[in-house]
């Protein structure tokens, strides 16, 4: 699913690179909405065979997809009132229902076939919970070659999640590139670096607002703040997770502990990982309402992470004025979103068609992104090519077009032979 300006994200979503009818399987590498969101248009356009998953991606989607479904509704009802261009919601919640009657969930590491001639098996991309890269071995006559699909490659080192395992014999890759032109600060670094904004924010008496993706980023934040509290690091302050959609996929975190990282020691050690006296999960409006009645310092931690939706905008309605407060930026922010206007501290924000000025301090820690870097983006595929003595074209997908020219440019001098296709480009390997 496309976000960005609402009329040009919904004519692109509504956009099919190919009919329904030549679709014969899904293979979905995870859950994030991005890559999920438009499963439901598919069905609701006539699609209804099978979409393979892990299972933990399946569960995810169940509350995603709904959380989706219900925004568009939303949304659309919003703008029925003010009067202003109407846009049908993509599909409806019948039609997730419908979707996950067709996920079918398959472990890491257990080959399934795709359709006859293709053989598809998940391995651990390290992006977030579930997140798999996809390998498709594809067989024409006596001829079998192998298409690995990357999906987002994660972090060495993330919190809860395992690393990412490259994939061995690859003939092709498709490669995302989010981060191909720059590098992230260390893993502990993000850590360091939020007690640190935390301390400061909370000594001033402000309050840190963070706009978080309900899936992944928001489990990592609450585990690292968990963390903190028991080392000491910060401040014992309350700490609010206003999503419902943060608080069900946290649930489904808690059902899926075989997926967590055994070698951490705290995964080891702590039962309850995303449970503690200071946290609080605020679920209905009207606890949501009475955290802008509290007073004192406090972490708010609300979905959407763009914050093109969802509670954080009304924090961010009430919190971006006051001097005292911290908006913490911990993810990518897409252009032509609030988020990235945040970064990019513009001096007036529109939240819900009104003016609000940016006052607060804005921070921006990139360390907690889900995303591997370009050293280690190059790492991972250095491993795949050590180990595929028959390597040959590497596609970048799932960037910004000049992230793209500027990796492109780097990996084609380390000798791979890389090029970034056009939407709606056809290549065979």
């Amino acid at each position: 699913m496309f976000q960005g300006r609402r009329s040009e994200s919904s004519e692109k979503n509504k956009a099919l690179p190919v009919s329904i009818a030549e679709l014969d399987a899904i293979v979905l590498s995870h859950a994030h909405i991005d890559h999920a969101g438009r499963l439901p248009f598919l069905v609701a356009n006539g699609y209804s065979r099978t979409i393979w998953a892990t299972p933990a991606t399946r569960d995810l989607c169940a509350v995603m997809l709904a959380d989706s479904a219900h925004i568009q509704e939303k949304d659309a009802e919003f703008l029925a009132r003010r009067r202003k261009e109407f846009i049908e919601p993509l599909y409806g919640m019948r039609h997730v229902t419908r979707t996950m009657e067709l996920i079918v969930g398959i472990p890491y590491n257990k080959p399934f076939d795709v359709v006859p001639g293709v053989r598809g098996t998940y391995v651990e991309a390290g992006h977030i919970l579930g997140s798999a890269s996809v390998v498709l071995d594809c067989t024409e006559g006596s001829v079998t070659k192998r298409l690995v699909f990357s999906g987002d490659i994660g972090r060495s080192g993330l919190a809860i999640i395992r690393d990412p395992v490259p994939p061995a014999d690859a003939d092709a890759v498709i490669m995302e590139s989010t981060y191909g032109n720059r590098d992230h600060e260390s893993v502990d670094g993000a850590k360091a670096r939020l007690a640190e904004v935390v301390r400061e924010t909370a000594a001033g008496g402000g309050r840190i607002l963070i706009p978080a993706f309900a899936v992944g980023r928001t489990q990592e934040l609450i585990y690292n703040l968990h963390a903190l509290v028991k080392e000491g690091a910060i401040p014992s302050i309350p700490i609010y997770v206003d999503s419902p959609l943060a608080i069900d996929t946290t649930t489904v975190f808690q059902m899926h502990p075989e997926t967590f990282d055994q070698s951490e020691d705290m995964v080891k050690r702590v039962k309850e990982l995303f449970d503690f006296p200071l946290v609080r999960f605020t679920r209905d409006v009207e606890e949501s309402k009475a955290i802008s009645a509290a007073r004192g310092p406090m972490i708010v931690i609300a979905a959407s992470g763009m914050a093109e939706a969802g509670r954080i905008l009304h924090h961010l309605a009430q919190g971006a004025s006051d001097p005292r407060n911290t908006i913490l930026i911990v993810g990518f922010q897409a252009e032509h979103t609030l988020g990235r206007r945040i970064v990019e501290k513009v001096p007036v924000l529109k939240v819900f068609g009104e003016e609000v000025r940016l006052r607060a301090r804005v921070e921006v820690i990139n360390g907690y992104s889900a995303h591997a870097d370009r050293t280690e983006l190059t790492s991972w595929l250095n491993r795949v090519k050590a180990e595929s003595p028959r390597l040959g074209p590497i596609w970048l997908v799932h960037g910004e077009p000049e992230v793209q020219n500027a990796y492109q440019v780097v990996l084609t001098a380390k000798g791979y032979s890389v090029s970034c296709p056009e939407p709606n480009v056809r290549v065979a390997f």
